[in-house]
């Protein structure tokens, strides 16, 4: 009798497991065809010569969100890119721009070139709703093998508290689903098969997977693209001060020193210079030469930068905004358009 009662246990839990295996199994057919592979081509710095540039290709993640073609993804993922074609697991390609960025919460928004057939887009779900310990998934193109599906639980919350985690400004999940370069921008689903978090870094010591892996929650990637409506610059760069803002001649306490630039972006456009002379900096690798920007419509550049940014976008002085940087040793001014 009681071997039986033993048994009929043993069979139970084997038919949850697959009843657990069968949910994901239906949950991956249902929202794998809104999940995008995120091809990248951008110009940087030659490791060859001491200057110069070339051609680098990247790789990443990102979800359909609508039937307009707007593709959720990570902002480090297309912030410079030159060229993105976009894939679907059907085979269907295109190309896609990317119209709105925030690099400080690491989240962005693509538009297609063209709405692909056929695809149901991802539904967003509401974060806020999450709890540690729920089961989520993940899929993406972890080292290029694509459409792959990952399965965790919620592990943590960060909420922003005005620290930054791993340079993200934004509430993050932490999850011990599996994470590796390439899921970058990919989404992050419940078991309702809703997106609850854009997939943004890992924290390893390891260079792969350690089961530390991060997540913009849903809410605060829409609130980033979508209320808060943050422009997409086309440019990354490093913020100077102290000796190495002396070294480089900057007039006031902090620059931001242009590193990237993107091809037909407004920071291009505007004429920024990206930065292509290999140094070695208090011993560590970086690359000088490029624009430094000392203000945007008056505001001196500073660590609290990002509390101006609402400020600015929202500025309806004229058509442009002034920019002064510092080029060659000269301070000149160069008029932003002002996004509207």
């Amino acid at each position: 009798m009681r071997m039986f009662a033993v048994g009929a246990t043993v069979m139970a839990l084997a038919l949850t497991n697959e009843a657990k295996a069968t949910d994901f199994s239906e949950l991956f057919e249902k929202t794998d065809p809104a999940v995008a592979v995120i091809y990248t081509t951008e110009r940087v710095p030659s490791a060859q010569t001491r200057s110069g540039e070339v051609a680098s290709e990247g790789l990443g993640s990102g979800v359909l969100i609508d039937d307009e073609g707007h593709v959720m993804t990570a902002a480090h993922v297309v912030q410079t890119a030159d060229f993105i074609l976009v894939e679907f697991a059907d085979g269907q390609k295109m190309t896609a721009a990317v119209v709105s960025s925030d690099p400080l919460k690491d989240v962005a928004l693509l538009k297609l070139d063209g709405m692909p057939n056929r695809i149901k887009p991802a539904k967003l779900g509401d974060s806020d709703k999450v709890r540690i310990g729920d089961e989520v998934y993940v899929i993406g193109a972890p080292y290029g093998l694509t459409h792959t599906l990952t399965i965790g639980h919620i592990s943590a919350r960060h909420r922003y508290d005005g620290t930054m985690m791993d340079g993200v400004q934004a509430e993050v999940f932490q999850t011990d689903a599996s994470i590796n370069q390439g899921n970058s921008g990919g989404p992050m689903f419940n078991t309702r098969g809703e997106v609850v978090g854009i997939v943004s870094y890992i924290r390893s010591q390891s260079g792969g997977s350690e089961g530390l892996g991060f997540a913009v929650t849903s809410n605060a990637s829409y609130e980033a693209l979508f209320e808060s409506r943050m422009i997409w610059s086309g440019m990354s760069g490093v913020m100077v001060s102290g000796a190495l803002a002396q070294a480089l001649n900057v007039p006031q306490d902090y620059g931001f020193l242009v590193q990237q630039v993107a091809a037909r972006s407004p920071a291009e456009r505007l004429g920024l210079k990206p930065s292509r002379l290999a140094a070695v900096v208090e011993g560590q690798p970086m690359h000088i030469g490029g624009d430094i920007i000392l203000s945007v419509n008056g505001i001196p550049i500073s660590p609290a930068m990002q509390q101006y940014r609402g400020k600015i976008r929202d500025m309806q002085t004229g058509p442009t905004v002034p920019l002064r940087i510092l080029r060659g040793g000269e301070v000149i001014e160069l008029q932003a358009p002002v996004a509207r």
